[in-house]
């Protein structure tokens, strides 16, 4: 047996046992100072990071393990991992070793359901049309249709018009292509964010990119609208960027696949690895 079991199993029974009473600490007052480091997030810092330590295709870990991965001592490491599993962060088998806890899930659980496109959509179209000064436009799918869900028409006179909740197909123009970008599994070589020239309307053009949520899924597509007149190549190129960049934004928001997204982006769009 290795010298690093035998000191995480002695660490372990040390915890078990009942410690000795120690004689009490006299009471700070207000006008007492706090002692060097009191108040510190450091532990905090620590305890994340050994939640952070397991990785997906982890069994149980023990403690020399968990304490090797992220550089704390054994005793610190025990410490933290004891706190964690009060609060079922952590769970810790029988046969020693530590798995990621329940109350995790539940979290998880939580956080998925707080993610609502209501609180990432509206703040993107405004950073599409502030900066594009084109109207700008996020479509839901439903069902074999997609349907005009959030939207933000162009400050400037001439500009294409449409309405909240109108519908339209999928598989056509710009939003459409993107919708379905996913569903049969193998993208199609580096394509978003897709533009289309005068295919829902001979006088527009369009450019779309998917979002994915946490599931996988694909909820919508943002994207801008630009009069053909103006859709100069210095326009078309600002507008790809734009929409890519706020895809992206939303899919991490809504703690989807980034990578996933990225890897279907066109290659002068790609991010440099």
């Amino acid at each position: 047996m290795s010298k690093t079991s035998d000191s995480s199993r002695s660490l372990e029974r040390q915890a078990a046992t009942p410690p000795r009473r120690r004689a009490a600490r006299p009471k700070r007052t207000a006008e007492t100072p706090p002692a060097e480091g009191e108040g510190s997030v450091r532990a905090v810092d620590r305890a994340l990071a050994l939640l952070a330590a397991f990785r997906e295709e982890d069994g149980p870990l023990g403690l020399a393990e968990l304490s090797r991965r992220v550089g704390l001592s054994m005793t610190t490491a025990l410490r933290l991992l004891q706190t964690l599993e009060g609060q079922a962060f952590i769970r810790r088998l029988s046969s020693g070793g530590y798995v990621l806890g329940p109350t995790l899930m539940l979290l998880g659980d939580r956080c998925r359901r707080s993610l609502r496109l209501e609180d990432h959509v509206p703040p993107a179209l405004e950073r599409l049309r502030g900066e594009s000064s084109e109207s700008a436009t996020f479509f839901m799918r439903d069902g074999d249709q997609r349907r005009c869900a959030f939207r933000l028409d162009s400050p400037q006179i001439v500009r294409d018009y449409a309405r909240v909740g109108e519908v339209q197909p999928l598989g056509r123009g710009a939003h459409g292509r993107a919708i379905i970008l996913f569903d049969g599994g193998a993208v199609p070589g580096p394509v978003l964010p897709f533009v289309t020239l005068g295919e829902r309307h001979p006088d527009l053009a369009a450019i779309a990119a998917p979002v994915i949520d946490a599931q996988g899924e694909v909820p919508g597509s943002i994207g801008i609208s630009v009069p053909l007149y103006r859709f100069t190549p210095a326009v078309e190129a600002l507008c790809r960027r734009l929409v890519l960049r706020e895809a992206l934004e939303i899919t991490a928001a809504l703690g989807g696949d980034v990578a996933r997204l990225q890897a279907a982006a066109a290659e002068d769009l790609k991010e440099p690895a």
